[in-house]
């Protein structure tokens, strides 16, 4: 119990109403949506034997009415997170410690920038610092490592950084809406070798025969979704990565959140051999999965981002985030942007070790920041 109202913690989201959750304003953000993180319970991909264990906290006020809320996970490993402290579990482990079970504030799987402390329009003054103390305590209650908020905004990194939490930046690409009429008025912001270059990779496609579909809304359903599962293993596959997502959370995201769902889907000779999902949200959309069975050159761009940008610039989308990493990106139009976490750290030791590599890491992502800056693919104006 605080001041604010009462604290809550519930370990499945089968528990809390999806209305009032989704009325905190988590359904801007499609990631932060009740049927979205539900979905990943009811589906396996979090939960017993996968490392994430869900600790959601609610507060609520004197009546009962939900006033904020933060999706949290145990975790008994670091994989699925993208920022990555596995050199903090191994200074933990030298020394004879337990890093984990730590607590992670965030999307599993999904380095997606956005809010993890979710508020009510009517929520009192000093309810989010509230919640963000008492999911402090329960860390320290429960005798953890660590609490981890992940890919949270800048403004609740800074109310974050008031309550006493490291830290961290990193980049990642995004494109950014400047009001582009379409996409040739995109292309002639670029310089004449990145717009050249554009143009030669979209031919590629088109000259050997593929067409690209983007469907959405109405269009997708969780059949839909089943048939893009097998581009997302096969990729994961030859990558040597860990399916974190079961062909059930992409039957039901397609049945719950369709609308939320922007499929591009590439066909040759009739059969879809690739593909990439991204998920829409108030003025942004994300781009999440690729996948593809057959290899043609420049493919990935098309899918990944030429398609995507366009159907940014054609709905009137701020905003374009295409995921974690990927220098690739920054020829394409997409440009630098910080991405924030923050963190707790229980035993002072290694809270002081921690916060003075963050204080060399930052350097070092602002100097990396600046010279992706010299390279910019548009044209110098006056």
């Amino acid at each position: 119990m605080t001041q604010a109202g009462r604290v809550e913690v519930h370990e499945t989201l089968a528990e809390v109403e999806p209305g009032a959750w989704d009325a905190l304003g988590g359904c801007r953000n499609p990631f932060l949506r009740h049927d979205f993180l539900h979905a990943l319970e009811t589906s396996g991909c979090v939960g017993p034997g996968t490392g994430w264990s869900p600790r959601h906290f609610l507060l609520r006020g004197s009546d009962g009415g939900l006033l904020a809320a933060v999706p949290g996970y145990l975790k008994t490993h670091s994989y699925g997170e993208y920022v990555f402290d596995w050199a903090w579990a191994h200074a933990y482990d030298r020394a004879g410690l337990a890093y984990y079970p730590k607590l992670v504030l965030a999307v599993p799987f999904s380095p997606v920038t956005g809010p993890r402390l979710l508020l009510a329009g009517h929520a009192p003054a000093g309810a989010g610092e509230a919640l963000c103390a008492a999911v402090t305590e329960a860390a320290r209650q429960w005798q953890l490592s660590s609490a981890h908020w992940l890919f949270v905004d800048g403004e609740q990194a800074q109310l974050l950084e008031g309550q006493g939490l490291l830290l961290r930046t990193d980049q990642q690409f995004h494109w950014r809406n400047d009001n582009y009429a379409d996409f040739d008025d995109f292309l002639a912001r670029l310089s004449s070798r990145k717009r050249k270059n554009i143009r030669r990779e979209r031919r590629q496609v088109s000259d050997a025969g593929v067409s690209i579909e983007v469907t959405g809304g109405d269009a997708v359903d969780g059949a839909a979704l089943e048939r893009f599962y097998p581009l997302y293993r096969g990729t994961v596959a030859r990558r040597g990565g860990i399916a974190y997502l079961s062909r059930e959370f992409f039957t039901r995201l397609g049945d719950r959140m369709g609308d939320a769902v922007v499929l591009v889907q590439a066909f040759h000779e009739g059969r879809l051999i690739a593909g990439s999902l991204n998920l829409r949200g108030h003025d942004a959309l994300y781009g999440r999965y690729w996948g593809a069975l057959e290899r043609f050159d420049s493919l990935h761009f098309e899918c990944c981002y030429y398609a995507t940008i366009e159907y940014c610039i054609r709905h009137g989308l701020a905003l374009f985030e295409a995921g974690a990493q990927g220098e690739h990106k920054l020829s394409r139009g997409l440009l630098p942007s910080t991405t924030w976490s923050a963190h707790w750290l229980a035993r002072p030791e290694f809270r002081d070790a921690v916060a003075e590599y963050l204080r060399h890491e930052r350097d070092d992502v602002e100097r990396y920041a600046d010279v992706l800056a010299q390279h910019s693919p548009f044209r110098q104006t006056s």
